[in-house]
């Protein structure tokens, strides 16, 4: 009786990391076990990423925010407080797309917040 070598199953399973290495350099790309560490390497870099573009579009909003509010005589910080003391829900993501596309509406929202 012939011995059991795996066969599909393992293959299968290193041909699922090497589909996943497709397109990496040299040998992360054809050898199973570079590539699965090329592979893992690179999964724990887009979950790290995926952090990181929360973080900088949240800075990014908030340059926008308080680069408008300074053309309207105010702080981000101050802005920000305001906001929050009338009880307005806009986030800083709305807040800051209405800065870039509808400065108007913008400088109505700072009034708003303004006004005691």
């Amino acid at each position: 009786m012939p011995r059991a070598k795996r066969g599909f199953k393992a293959r299968r399973r290193r041909n699922r990391i090497l589909n996943y290495a497709e397109g990496y350099w040299g040998s992360r790309s054809r050898l199973y076990g570079i590539a699965v560490e090329a592979v893992h390497k690179a999964w724990q870099y887009a979950y790290i990423g995926r952090k990181l573009r929360k973080r900088d579009f949240r800075r990014l909003w908030v340059a926008r925010i308080n680069a408008a509010a300074r053309a309207n005589g105010t702080t981000y910080s101050r802005l920000i407080g305001a906001l929050k003391t009338q009880n307005v829900g806009i986030d800083r993501k709305i807040l800051a797309d209405l800065a870039v596309v509808d400065p108007g509406t913008f400088t109505a929202i700072t009034k708003l917040a303004a006004a005691k």
